[in-house]
């Protein structure tokens, strides 16, 4: 792990030393040409991806596909129809451990995209990215709906029931004072959930985020592509949040999203899978670099492909859709086919709000144009556009 010390500039130098990751020298003269061409085609994808209508959809798709993907490169295997269900809040069994695994990275990316670009790369967008804070307001309070139940103390602060209102408030105010005292002594215990068993005790977890947030805010006048490599790399290096390894990609493609490459988020973990790069850790700048591109231009690969397929089929399904009433909730289905790698007669029939019979009905109306069926069984099946 590459670090360097550096004095702040006080009165007494030797005062306070603060830790900073060590920037790797790039050869500018040889990564320019890699990155120029990688750069074209991340903007050629975005606007064509704009211009087609299909954006909401493909981002979807994009998002329940990579967090299969993302579990797949952790060497866990989760099927993405459960992943769909369970979305949906139709498992037909118990959820597993990787299937919940694979939802948390599902409510990641959909996190990052839930605000401005830049509100991932921060300290509460990382909290929220973890699942450790509000997704779509920096330190918004949960209020519960409805009054409290009468015959519980416990919803109700100290003193709230008693004579003077005013103990109430001195309460509250005894309890903030204390806490803040706890924090500011550094007596602040860790959450009991963060068990020793399962996390080292001696990896400052805060101290690696400030280093990884301090790289992204060095890296800000770099080329997007070397500073998403480079933010990356230090992820890695730095060994952030080792039971979450999915969360790096998704930091990098919201670094691209924040430098204006593009509007969406990419589907690096399918790219990384795809491409040969492997990181080792002896890699120089410029190969982690030209790694990198390599991982995105994969990426923006298989976006194409998964964007050229949408088209073909909603070019077929809309010949269909324009003969049908105004009523119809066969449009509905298709948005549906759309936007979800596979689709099954329950969760059309919850999703369109119509009975399971209205869902074969329209499927038989599709004809030639109903996406290819996946399960090729009777009793359960499945269709999606692949």
């Amino acid at each position: 792990m590459a670090f360097e010390s550096r004095a702040l500039d006080f009165d007494d130098p030797a005062l306070l030393e603060v830790r900073t990751y060590a920037l790797p020298e790039l050869p500018w003269e040889k990564v320019a040409g890699r990155l120029e061409p990688v750069a074209i085609r991340l903007l050629r994808f975005d606007a064509r991806l704009e211009s087609s209508g299909l954006a909401a959809g493909w981002q979807a798709r994009c998002d329940m596909t990579e967090a299969v993907r993302a579990l797949i490169l952790d060497g866990q295997l989760v099927d993405v129809g459960d992943l769909v269900l369970h979305d949906a809040g139709m498992d037909v069994r118990h959820p597993t451990h990787e299937l919940t695994r694979a939802a948390a990275a599902l409510r990641a990316r959909r996190t990052a995209l839930a605000r401005p670009a830049p509100w991932p790369l921060s300290i509460d967008g990382l909290a929220a990215l973890r699942g450790l804070g509000p997704a779509r307001g920096e330190g918004e309070a949960t209020r519960p709906t409805g009054k409290p139940d009468p015959d519980d103390d416990e919803a109700y602060p100290p003193y709230a029931n008693d004579a003077d209102p005013w103990r109430a408030h001195f309460a509250e105010i005894d309890a903030l004072l204390d806490r803040t005292n706890k924090v500011l002594a550094g007596e602040t215990p860790l959450p009991k959930r963060r068990s020793d068993l399962v996390y080292d005790p001696d990896v400052d977890e805060a101290e690696n985020e400030d280093l990884w947030l301090d790289v992204v805010q060095r890296t800000a006048h770099w080329p997007a592509l070397a500073a998403a490599a480079v933010a990356w790399d230090a992820w890695l290096d730095l060994n952030l949040y080792t039971r979450l390894p999915w969360l790096g990609l998704i930091m990098a493609a919201a670094i691209l999203r924040a430098r204006g490459l593009t509007s969406h988020l990419l589907p690096l973990a399918a790219g990384f899978k795809q491409s040969r790069f492997r990181p080792q850790g002896r890699e120089g700048a410029l190969e982690k670099v030209e790694g990198f591109c390599t991982v995105v231009e994969e990426a923006v690969a298989i976006a194409n492909k998964d964007l050229d397929r949408l088209i073909l089929a909603r070019e077929l399904m809309q010949r269909v859709t324009k003969e049908c009433r105004s009523n119809s909730k066969l449009p509905g289905l298709v948005e549906l086919f759309l936007s979800r790698p596979l689709v099954t007669v329950p969760l059309g029939a919850k999703l369109l709000q119509v009975t399971p019979k209205a869902v074969d009905l329209m499927l038989v109306q599709l004809g030639g144009a109903l996406p290819r069926e996946l399960t090729g069984r009777s009793r359960y099946r499945a269709w999606g556009i692949v």
